[in-house]
């Protein structure tokens, strides 16, 4: 009998937190390593929400709490949800968590069978892939495409579900690309579903980065349409927006008191509940009124971020990158880059197995951090199915400019090293099994 049980062979990781060991060896080395493996914002916590939260320490509230999480949080978070989305869901249906990736795993067991189709945005966050696996479901991925800017439509929809169809995942602003869906967009896929999909599919709304728009854009969600309120999980939290990552705030709006319960009594499996004395800090980050200017100044910073990364990357050879509407990611198209560098043959002449593991843009993305000391992320890091010969990295503007400007400079320079790209395969090749690409 096998140790490990077979469903863990389905459960896939986020790799922007895997390849730290890959930076702690460039570390070690006595590298300097310019990150933009990892979504989380540059900033602090803002000094008030700070305070309200060690107020609530120093009064001794510190102990166990309602697994939905506190009224008074779940009371804000419904006021923010009714005066955002349009639609009044009330505390009840709100259900608090550790960060904005529980509502995920939770919704996947919650609605999902062995078996049912989950349709899923690709690229996409990569929990979705990996939780729709482990739950046994089948994986419907997607595809978004850069000439499009990275949103679909109705009619893509329309392609992908079927009468098996149990979840249908949004992500708007997108993470890795920045994509939005527009209110337009958003109206005829719920058209769609109302005309296709039975009562009880469900919508996974993921709009954790819906305060991180740029261009005068305001935030969209399915929910505000006509018949979705009663079908979408609203999921989002505070790690982006409010800069609040190690926090681990998170929550989820649910249709119905009766799938809130079922959240709740997951909550009370798992982690029994997200601290009071932070969650008291999680509403006040919507009712206090020096929050807002603390958000806009962050948001504003990252729009001039990628005013500057997106023509300075499509200014390095081989690079292409759309201008992201949100979030704070860059997603250059690096298949060009990849030529020029000899990426592809290399890659071809990889033993099978390994030719099966690595990507292109995977050994690229390797060779920038090694050689150059840049992390950034691949293409199969949001989502593997059917990413076969799409070359794309991810690049967080969530660094300082400096740092940005630094990082692209060294972008710029690997891009020219065909000798240093050669090099550093016949190096890693000659590792046999230690190497990188085994």
């Amino acid at each position: 009998m096998a140790l490990i049980a077979r469903r863990m062979r389905h459960l896939g990781t986020e790799n922007a937190f895997r390849l730290g060991d890959d930076i702690q060896r460039c570390l070690d080395r006595g590298m300097d390593v310019i990150r933009f493996n990892l979504g989380a914002p540059d900033f602090r916590s803002a000094p008030h929400l700070n305070r309200v939260a060690s107020d609530a320490l120093d009064a001794g509230r510190s102990g166990y709490c309602d697994p939905a999480g506190i009224l008074p949080f779940r009371q804000a978070i419904a006021d923010h949800v009714r005066r955002t989305r349009g639609i009044d869901p009330g505390p009840e249906r709100v259900v608090v968590t550790p960060g904005a990736k529980p509502p995920i795993g939770y919704t996947l067991q919650t609605y999902v069978n062995e078996g049912d189709e989950v349709v899923y945005p690709s690229p996409g966050f990569p929990i979705y892939e990996s939780w729709v696996r482990f739950v046994g479901a089948v994986p419907v991925p997607l595809h978004l495409s850069d000439e499009r800017d990275f949103a679909f439509n109705a009619d893509d929809l329309a392609a992908l579900v079927t009468e098996r169809t149990r979840l249908i995942i949004l992500c708007s602003p997108s993470n890795p690309t920045g994509g939005v869906l527009t209110r337009g967009e958003l109206a005829g896929i719920a058209e769609l579903i109302r005309e296709r999909c039975r009562p009880d599919v469900r919508i996974y709304s993921d709009e954790i980065y819906e305060q991180i728009l740029f261009d005068g854009l305001t935030h969209e969600s399915i929910a505000s349409h006509p018949g979705m309120e009663e079908r979408t999980v609203i999921a989002s939290g505070h790690s982006k927006g409010f800069a609040m990552t190690g926090w681990r705030l998170g929550w989820a709006v649910l249709p119905t008191v009766e799938e809130a319960a079922i959240f709740k009594r997951i909550n009370i499996n798992i982690m029994s509940c997200v601290p009071p004395f932070l969650q008291e800090a999680g509403a006040a980050a919507y009712e206090d009124p020096a929050s807002a200017p603390e958000v806009r100044r962050m948001v504003g910073e990252f729009e001039e971020r990628r005013n500057w990364i997106v023509p300075a990357l499509n200014a390095v050879p081989g690079m292409t990158c759309r201008t992201p509407k949100g979030a704070f990611y860059v997603f250059p198209d690096v298949s060009a880059m990849c030529a020029g560098l000899g990426v592809y043959e290399a890659h071809a002449a990889l033993p099978e197995a390994a030719r099966q593991r690595a990507t292109p843009a995977g050994m690229l993305q390797m060779f920038l951090l090694y050689r150059y000391g840049v992390a950034t992320m691949d293409r199969a890091s949001f989502g593997r199915i059917g990413a076969e010969g799409q070359d794309f990295l991810r690049l967080s503007i969530a660094n300082s400019m400096d740092d940005i400007r630094r990082g692209v400079a060294r972008i710029a320079e690997a891009a020219t090293d065909a000798p240093g790209f050669a090099e550093f395969c016949r190096e890693e090749a000659a590792k046999g099994d230690e190497g990188l690409f085994p």
